[in-house]
């Protein structure tokens, strides 16, 4: 149906004191969609449309007020200011050994938009720049996903994308020279390179067709190439591709002896199937290790025959077993570090031994085990926070990275031998934390069910119920939210803010029972998690209904849409980023439909459909009701969560509104989903964020 759309633009009058903004006010059609006879309007259907014109006058029409709305807010440029301050300091990554005997580390100088890859001939030595992805565009916009060394470290193919989109290129660099091969293939996603001679394997769809949808239609038929050095793509070698399940996702990995060959499949449900090839023998073909979509399988390493793989089949907390190539299906497999009470995060093999790092109520404990899984000792970590490690099964140290809500990322080295840790990098940085406190609290969810929390905020904090907080979750897709640094918090902070961080069901902190429990006919548990946590801090007097902002993006952008929709008075400020709002249609765009082992569909049942329609929030916002002062943002390349989401809520939203409350929508350009953004637009979105829940919070 073509639009006549009519958009108020005018800008007077604005009076961020007494009245919410002047806003556009879109035109509405007739669709209808009917579910198992139940008919749903769907008016804002032409928004869905992010190549029409009329769709980009609305955008333009609502960025305008949403900017004139952020520019008047004094704060603002304080807040930008602050921010360049606390995030302006050397950020250094974990050094990475290859086998040309070079070191490789990432480090930015503090304001680069992306880190830069440098090369030392020796750990320490002079560094010296290998590639340096702020120079792949003028504006930042285009970021390095991925680097990948050939296992003879005579090329490296590094994988980029554009403008924030999941749809990826690959280049290829002589590591020698440090030159740019003419090697390039497009329309690549979710892939990296896997390399097995002079060659590699990528994942990739075919190229959509240029209508002006490339990052609104639907993926379907993910395929394998294999790229042969100094060939052109038009000649690459499908490898894989399975059109009868077209919904699923396909990747290969070679281990780095390049004799083994692993096939990922995954999409289908919660988990994945494995299979395994010998590639020593000539004609071997792919062997199943599992064949259930409702467990995670995936290979650590091979030592010879023997191939150590990390699971949750018949581990809810997860664990490490091993299997022998000549007979790999779980019937064979052998325990190696067993489920514990604890869930088992990752394992790594360094100097023949394995590092185990587990969660302890959201935080990270590790401990060194040997081959055969006898426990050897712990690692004592800095203190409560969240740890990763990196080094290879052939060398006697390994290096990890620490953190904590008040302490930056810093580096540490361990010796295997001695279990000693001892400081590689520490930031410098300019401000001072010392006065900042970091604590764990538990509270009970509506069914009883006892809910972690953690809160940073000053330790002179008076608990008179008149501290402005800022509530930050997630809940889904088994992710857990354990202890981070970030810089962009601190303004909040020092302006008499606290940082709420809760660990909603839903996530991974207490394994898959605690994921499940956030699923499909139980996704309800997570907002009531979430409400509780604000219904908590508000009876211990942390903070009260007039001082909280509720924040979070992607699945957390549905957790904050679900919330403001079913407890608007609870909230005074919502923040939903890039958020799945559209619970009926989201599995209709891009790879939407990998999300439906998480959410399920409109399509799967009549009950389904209800329960979906019961809380999505696009269909829950009520006119006349009073909502929170609401902030959507969203991009226009968008291609993981479409933006259509954020237009459609956002949209609905302003129309149902009945207070006086701001509800706005900022809508970035030349950006996705928030991946890869360069660091100028994470700070110009930042101080819009901060500067919004400043101003009403009346901080």
């Amino acid at each position: 149906m073509k639009i006549n759309l009519f958009i108020i633009t005018a800008m007077t009058a604005i009076a961020l004191d007494s009245c919410a903004p002047k806003l556009p006010q879109a035109q509405k059609d007739d669709t209808v969609d009917n579910y198992f006879g139940t008919e749903v309007a769907d008016p804002y259907r032409w928004l869905e449309d992010d190549s029409s014109a009329e769709t980009a006058e609305w955008v333009k029409a609502e960025n305008k007020v949403t900017d004139a709305y952020l520019k008047k807010i004094p704060a603002r440029a304080k807040i930008l200011s602050r921010l360049k301050e606390v995030v302006n300091y050397e950020k250094v990554g974990i050094p990475s050994h290859k086998k040309n005997g070079k070191w490789y580390v990432f480090r930015n100088d503090g304001l680069q938009n992306q880190s830069v890859l440098y090369e030392m001939d020796e750990l320490g030595a002079e560094p010296r720049v290998f590639l340096d992805p702020n120079k792949l565009s003028d504006d930042g916009t285009v970021a390095l996903k991925g680097t990948y060394f050939s296992n003879d470290c005579k090329y490296m193919a590094y994988v980029i994308s554009r403008s924030g989109s999941d749809w990826e290129e690959i280049y290829v660099m002589d590591v020698q020279s440090r030159s740019l091969l003419e090697d390039h293939i497009v329309w690549a996603k979710f892939t990296g390179a896997s390399w097995r001679g002079d060659g590699f394997y990528y994942s990739a769809y075919d190229a959509p067709e240029a209508d002006g949808h490339e990052f609104s239609g639907k993926n379907e038929v993910h395929k394998i190439y294999y790229h042969k050095i100094g060939t052109p793509q038009a000649e690459d070698e499908l490898f894989f591709s399975n059109p009868a399940e077209p919904l699923r996702f396909y990747q290969l990995d070679i281990n780095d002896e390049e004799t083994i060959a692993f096939l990922y499949e995954d999409g289908a449900d919660i988990g994945n199937n494995l299979y395994v090839k010998d590639l020593r023998v000539e004609g071997s073909q792919f062997v199943q290790i599992t064949a259930d979509m409702k467990n995670s399988c995936i290979p650590l390493e091979t030592i010879g025959d023997k191939i150590y793989l990390f699971t949750n089949r018949g581990a809810q907390m997860n664990k490490v077993v091993a299997a022998d190539l000549s007979h790999p299906g779980y019937k064979d497999w052998t325990d190696i570090i067993p489920e514990s009470d604890c869930v088992l995060e990752s394992a790594d093999f360094v100097n023949g031994k394995i590092i185990a790092s587990y969660l302890k109520d959201a935080s990270t404990h590790a401990w060194v085990y040997d081959l055969a899984g006898n426990r050897l000792g712990e690692i004592n970590l800095p203190g409560v926070g969240s740890a990763g490690f990196s080094g290879r099964k052939d060398e006697p140290w390994c290096f990890y990275s620490f953190a904590s809500f008040t302490t930056p990322g810093s580096i540490f080295s361990y010796d295997m031998e001695s279990g000693e840790s001892s400081v590689w990098r520490e930031p410098e940085t300019s401000f001072d934390l010392s006065d900042m406190i970091s604590e764990q609290v538990f509270f009970e969810s509506k069914d009883g069910t006892r809910i972690p929390m953690f809160i940073t905020r000053r330790k002179d904090t008076e608990f008179n119920g008149r501290n402005p907080v800022y509530l930050y979750g997630y809940g889904g897709f088994d992710i857990s939210l354990p202890p981070s640094f970030s810089a962009s918090r601190i303004p909040f902070l020092e302006a008499g803010g606290m940082y709420a961080q809760v660990n909603l069901r839903g996530g991974g902190e207490y394994g898959e029972a605690w994921h499940l429990a956030g699923t499909k006919m139980n996704k309800q548990n997570v907002f009531d998690d979430f409400i509780a946590a604000a219904e908590w801090l508000i009876a211990n007097k942390y903070t009260s209904p007039e001082k909280l902002a509720i924040v979070g993006g992607s699945n957390g952008g549905l957790l904050v849409g679900a919330c403001m929709t079913q407890r608007p008075e609870l909230y005074a400020v919502a923040i939903p980023q890039v958020g799945v709002m559209d619970m009926l249609r989201y599995h209709k765009f891009t790879i939407g439909w990998n999300w439906a082992p998480d959410y399920g569909t409109s399509e799967d049942s009549e009950e389904m459909f209800k329960y979906l329609y019961g809380y999505s929030p696009l269909h829950n916002l009520k006119p006349g009701t009073v909502y929170p002062a609401t902030l959507v943002t969203t991009a226009d390349h968008d291609d993981r969560v479409v933006p259509a989401h954020s237009f459609k809520f956002a949209a609905t939203l302003q129309e149902c509104n009945a207070g006086p409350n701001p509800c706005l929508i900022r809508i970035d350009s030349k950006a996705g989903h928030g991946g890869g953004k360069p660091l100028a637009k994470v700070l110009e979105e930042q101080a819009d964020i901060y500067a919004f829940i400043f101003k009403n919070l009346g901080m």
